[in-house]
């Protein structure tokens, strides 16, 4: 036997040895119904206040500051000294967002929104065109069997282990 057939074998016996490591998942998936999913997109006027912030979107004179999985939060910074909180748009799911014009584009789950800045309205909506959200961790095990009907992903919360874990 060659040497390169020798070390394929001894390859192909170690990877064979040892059953394969399966990491414990550390969040387990929110889902949300698809009608209440298309009905959650709103603006809510006001201060909110911010606890995990995701990407950041400068368009003048607005800062969008996403809150991962939640929204984004918009903040008007006419003023650099004195930037205004002036509102947060709700949007289960989301993570990323870009703007044009007057329009702000952002995910919805697993929808692409459109989101008109002054009328504060949705203007449109393309379905299941994003991926779902990947859990912080980006480690995906939890098992789809158990995933309600017609129910999509749009958070995640993480599991506390036990000492009996």
């Amino acid at each position: 036997m060659n040497k390169s057939k020798l070390l394929l074998a001894v390859v192909c016996i170690a990877l064979t040895a040892c059953p394969p490591y399966i990491e414990e998942p550390t969040y387990m998936p929110i889902y949300m119904s698809r009608e209440n999913l298309e009905n959650s997109v709103k603006f809510i006027p006001g201060e909110r206040e911010i606890n995990e912030t995701g990407k950041i979107y400068f368009r003048e004179p607005y800062i969008f500051l996403n809150e991962r999985y939640k929204g984004i939060h918009v903040i008007n910074n006419s003023d650099p000294y004195n930037p205004v909180k002036e509102g947060f748009i709700v949007a289960p799911g989301c993570i990323d967002m870009a703007a044009k014009d007057n329009i702000l584009y952002f995910d919805n789950a697993v929808d692409l929104v459109s989101f008109n800045l002054t009328s504060k309205m949705v203007t449109s909506r393309i379905r299941n065109v994003l991926p779902e959200p990947l859990p912080p961790d980006n480690i995906f095990t939890y098992r789809s069997d158990i995933r309600p009907e017609g129910h999509i992903i749009v958070d995640w919360i993480k599991i506390e282990k036990t000492e009996e874990d």
